[in-house]
């Protein structure tokens, strides 16, 4: 069975080699807002060892190998490490029919290189333009990219330390 994945169609400012905004309909969207529903342990277990999480990643391991002994008798420290993710909100590419999910299907919308998500529209993406102080739109580039389990994770790492993360993601 292939992973679901979603495409994004990134308008990147070539002359500053950085992502203004991406297009996307709604399986991205729910994505990028199921992410506030997953609880930070997971999160912490999800990411690589190799990308950093500051701090997070050593509270995470300090608990993970503390002796059961110094534990309360009526807990379960796997309970914090590996919670049980309450949403029924689907990862990309998921919600096929379009009937799932949090935000409605049919609409565009505009998800902006530090994540703030908007519904497009012709005069949004011309006012966008504009406080961009894009003159030449001949500097611009449309690119059709995938947010696959693998850029997802990517994503979730960079949201955590970035304001740039669609450029961080897909164009470093």
């Amino acid at each position: 069975m292939a992973i679901p994945s979603v495409e994004l169609k990134l308008v990147i400012n070539t002359e500053e080699k950085r992502v203004l905004f991406a297009e996307t309909g709604k399986d991205c969207v729910d994505f990028l807002f199921y992410i506030l529903s997953l609880p930070v342990a997971t999160v912490v277990g999800l990411i690589s060892r190799e990308q950093s999480l500051g701090s997070l990643r050593n509270i995470f391991e300090s608990l993970e190998t503390l002796n059961e002994s110094y534990i309360q008798p009526n807990q379960n420290k796997n309970l914090i490490l590996h919670p049980p993710c309450p949403s029924s909100i689907p990862p990309p590419g998921s919600s096929i029919d379009g009937g799932g999910g949090l935000v409605k299907g049919m609409v565009t919308y505009m998800v902006m290189d530090d994540l703030v998500v908007k519904p497009l529209s012709t005069i949004s993406s011309i006012g966008l333009l504009n406080s961009f102080q894009i003159k030449d739109v001949g500097l611009l580039e449309e690119r059709v990219v995938t947010l696959g389990s693998d850029e997802a994770l990517k994503m979730l790492a960079a949201m955590l330390k970035s304001t740039t993360v669609l450029t961080d993601v897909f164009l470093n």
